[in-house]
């Protein structure tokens, strides 16, 4: 398990009340209101100049998804010298590295997706042994139906890079890894030989985002879990980070920004979460600190970790009670909903753009508000309170 004013509210403009002539003060509104999932998906689509001159009910009368398939690219030059009303989520001209996307139904998809909306060009790196049939699937247009975004026309992927963050070079590689044969026929795929493929193939990029994370044993309780597979879930889903930014910081533009996710089992008992991946999300958060400081002056680059809410995403679903969290968290939450993947992608999209331009080092929690509650307010002992529930 593993936003901004634009994606999030309505934020209407805020008009000054001073009379040059008087210099007497009136009182002066800003009004915000929560707005449905389409209203967020406008914001976005306005913050980019996308090249779809159809509408997504055209396209829908018009034929199946692919007959109508048009990109979205990262666009430069004139388009980027435009103004834009209001404050939108502008990543036009950017271009977006995401470690971890191996299917359509995570977090990392959901990122990619939105800032794709936004403008910017899309990179993403795929676990080798995924990499086949994630690589099939976007050939045949399993993923189409995903891939549309908000003007209807569908997220491109400009290339997807084999990636195993485990390692950092071909050195780091065992024997028995190199001849798997689910390793067999990709190359280059250890950190520093993805990001020297990024280099060669665009330069430099903008935004890093980290959406991965394995531990081999955490269906297992903290106190039966090995030192192998303690071990194994800090490497994979804390040091992987580290060593991602540590080698892709060089070629990230100044005021660059980076993103992980974390889960609020890093500093909440969460039965059930073990094999040391609880103690993985603590070490992410305290390095997504230092690396903020770092990173910031060594790169000048921003650091933060979006703390997301259960999602029944496929890798979620290995821990076995994902159904669980989700009713615990619809229950007790202050925000009665069930969280949408979107909603993450809508949140990583504001830290990734110039409107959290002095955001670094901070944890954002996108979990309908459950990280606030001290208790489970389901429990039968508050059953004679007038506990308020959300209106359906």
């Amino acid at each position: 398990m593993a936003t901004t004013v634009a994606p999030g509210s309505h934020m209407a403009a805020v008009k000054p009340c001073m009379s040059s002539s008087q210099r007497t003060y009136m009182s002066c509104t800003a009004k915000f209101g929560t707005n449905s999932e389409v209203g967020v998906w406008r914001r976005l689509k306005s913050s980019s100049h996308i090249s779809a001159t159809r509408s997504f009910s055209q396209s829908l009368k018009s034929g199946p998804v692919k007959s109508v398939k048009v990109v979205t690219r990262a666009m430069s030059g004139a388009a980027e010298n435009t103004p834009l009303p209001g404050l939108p989520i502008d990543l036009r001209g950017k271009r977006a590295f995401i470690a971890g996307v191996a299917d359509d139904h995570g977090y990392g998809w959901a990122i990619s997706k939105a800032l794709a909306a936004a403008g910017a060009e899309i990179l993403v790196g795929t676990w080798v042994p995924a990499l086949n049939i994630f690589e099939s699937s976007l050939r045949r247009g399993k993923f189409d139906e995903s891939r549309i975004l908000p003007d209807g026309s569908l997220m491109e992927i400009t290339k997807v890079y084999p990636l195993d963050a485990v390692f950092d070079s071909p050195e780091d590689v065992p024997e028995d890894i190199k001849t798997n044969k689910r390793y067999l026929g990709s190359s280059n795929w250890t950190v520093k030989e993805v990001v020297e493929s990024v280099k060669q193939d665009f330069g430099s990029i903008d935004i890093l985002v980290h959406s991965l994370a394995n531990g081999p044993e955490v269906t297992k309780p903290l106190l039966e879990t090995s030192r192998y597979g303690y071990l194994a879930a800090i490497s994979a889903s804390s040091y992987s980070y580290v060593s991602l930014l540590k080698h892709f910081a060089p070629i990230m533009n100044p005021g660059g920004a980076s993103l992980s996710l974390t889960y609020i089992a890093s500093e909440r008992i969460i039965p059930g979460y073990g094999g040391g991946m609880s103690s993985a999300k603590a070490a992410l958060e305290s390095d997504t600190r230092v690396l903020a400081f770092e990173a910031g002056r060594k790169h000048n680059i921003r650091v933060n970790t979006i703390s997301a809410g259960p999602l029944r995403s496929r890798a979620a679903k290995a821990i076995g009670f994902i159904d669980m969290m989700i009713d615990y968290s619809s229950e007790n939450a202050p925000l009665q909903k069930e969280l949408s993947a979107e909603e993450v992608g809508n949140a990583a999209a504001f830290l990734a753009s110039p409107l959290a331009s002095a955001i670094t080092g901070t944890v954002l929690y996108v979990d309908n508000g459950l990280n606030a509650m001290g208790v489970g307010v389901d429990s039968p002992v508050f059953e004679n309170l007038d506990i308020p529930k959300a209106v359906k």
